[in-house]
């Protein structure tokens, strides 16, 4: 993968009470990080950052998607934020210990 421009998607779907979502487990957090670091560090020119309704694999959220690599990461903390934008969109390596799947959603529903 190179490090072209890559576009970040965070799921920050909200469910009723009993349904897992990412919303409930502080995706609000890790897009807030995303745009922190974003300009922060100036990477205006390495990567947009969008929020998203449900993408679907909910039981291993908070979701984030990298395009154009299409890689889905999953369980992501606020922590993980700067490894994923140092290694994956700058370094243009999959930060692989979160990562749900590749080229595809996760088969999870």
């Amino acid at each position: 993968m190179s490090a072209e421009f890559k576009h970040v998607f965070v799921c920050l779907q909200r469910k009723p009470p009993g349904m897992p979502n990412c919303g409930e487990k502080g995706a609000d957090m890790i897009y807030q990080k995303f745009q922190e670091e974003l300009m922060m560090k100036n990477l205006f020119d390495k990567m947009a950052v969008t929020p998203t309704g449900c993408m679907g694999p909910c039981m291993m959220g908070p979701t984030v998607v990298v395009y154009p690599d299409a890689v889905w990461y999953g369980n992501v903390r606020p922590e993980d934020v700067p490894e994923i934008i140092e290694k994956h969109i700058l370094g243009g390596e999959p930060v692989e210990r979160l990562v749900t799947s590749k080229g595809k959603p996760p088969a999870t529903f």
